[in-house]
């Protein structure tokens, strides 16, 4: 198995190699192999702490991760903003340092502010894991959404994917373009006008605003919700007239000449993104992402925070 990054931080995908990216979807693959065993659980990281600062609500992201540091054999602590300091006045940089006083060895970190993950890993040896910051970037679901398309497609180099909803708002598109394109994969964004803004077409993804168009030949259909928690103004007049014109139903997939697969990295607004009769689609993979989520998570805490570790802590 290869190892080590080449770098203390998960931050983003734009900067990441695609040697890179190929090492931590090696690993995940290795790292599931490890969730099947009956004993989920290996040595790895005996010994090293993993702070979690989620300063945004998140079932998936956070529980995932804390079962990845679990499976490592890793002590964890959380820091909240509900439940710390920070409703005394104390800023986020400083419960940080103190934090890391203690001997943290890696910070995962979810914040509405673009950009904080990369502030604080300038404050910390340790290393700063992103686990989404405001409209940037969330680069272990784009991971976890590789992973998954590689693991029911055998490839991502040509495979078509389609990314349909809010991207505009949408820190998993913006990683899962940066990702997929430099694995080889074709990018397609699709919704209104005002929700696929046209300077996305400079991060090499293709933009369509016909369903039938963006959906033609596509492999794999992901599905991302209307961020109404990110809107500031009106995008669109009506959410009738949204899953009029832009929601993913039975009856596009069924009406073309493959079935696509269909992902979503949730929550999913079921009847507006997505018709809910999509659940019961034999190409649905949305809860096999959750499951490599995990994997993906183990990969990305192996990499970064224990260090030149012998293969067979995973192996045996």
């Amino acid at each position: 198995m290869q190892k080590g990054l080449k770098r203390k931080d998960l931050l983003g995908l734009k900067d990441l190699t695609r040697e890179e990216l190929n090492i931590l979807l090696e690993t995940a693959f290795s790292m599931k192999e490890v969730l099947q065993r009956p004993i989920k659980k290996i040595p790895t990281l005996r010994g090293k702490t993993i702070c979690f600062m989620f300063f945004e609500p998140s079932t998936r992201t956070r529980s995932s991760f804390e079962l990845a540091a679990k499976r490592l054999s890793a002590d964890t602590i959380n820091v909240s903003s509900s439940q710390s300091a920070l409703l005394k006045g104390e800023t986020v940089l400083d419960t940080l340092k103190n934090v890391d006083a203690m001997g943290i060895d890696a910070f995962v970190v979810r914040h509405a502010s673009s950009g904080l993950p990369h502030f604080l890993s300038r404050h910390t040896g340790a290393s700063v894991i992103n686990a989404g910051d405001g409209m940037h970037e969330h680069p272990t679901q784009a991971l976890l959404d590789m992973m998954t398309i590689k693991e029911k497609l055998g490839k991502l180099s040509g495979v078509k994917v389609l990314i349909a909803g809010d991207i505009r708002h949408s820190r998993v598109a913006r990683s899962n373009i940066y990702g997929l394109l430099k694995m080889g994969a074709e990018v397609r964004l699709f919704g209104p006008p005002t929700l696929v803004p046209p300077e996305f077409e400079k991060l090499g993804a293709r933009i369509y605003y016909d369903k039938n168009e963006a959906l033609r030949d596509v492999d794999v259909v992901m599905g991302l919700r209307i961020q109404n928690e990110r809107l500031k103004g009106s995008f669109f007049p009506t959410i009738r007239e949204y899953r009029k014109f832009f929601a993913i139903t039975p009856h596009d997939l069924d009406n073309l000449d493959k079935k696509p697969l269909v992902m979503h990295p949730g929550p999913v607004n079921w009847g507006v993104e997505m018709d809910f009769d999509i659940i019961k689609d034999k190409n649905n993979v949305i809860l096999e992402q959750v499951t490599n989520g995990v994997a993906v998570r183990m990969s990305v805490l192996y990499h970064l925070v224990s260090g030149e570790k012998e293969d067979e802590e995973i192996t045996d």
